[in-house]
């Protein structure tokens, strides 16, 4: 009997169901930044690339 009654409780409790939607939600989050870091990344790279050649080339003026 006492069996029967803690998982007639165990299945009423649903306080824990939060911490699974807030880490669901967390994974998530942090997957779409990876996704986004991957596919922006290189792009990134190479604009740093072409600034960084600007920059080296530039004189510097004195009067």
């Amino acid at each position: 009997m006492k069996l029967f009654n803690f998982a007639k409780n165990f299945a009423k409790d649903d306080s824990g169901a939060v911490t699974v939607d807030w880490v669901v939600l967390t994974a998530a989050i942090v997957g779409l930044g990876i996704a986004i870091m991957t596919t922006v990344g290189g792009a990134t790279a190479d604009l740093g690339d072409v600034i960084s050649g600007s920059l080296a080339t530039q004189g510097i003026a004195t009067y």
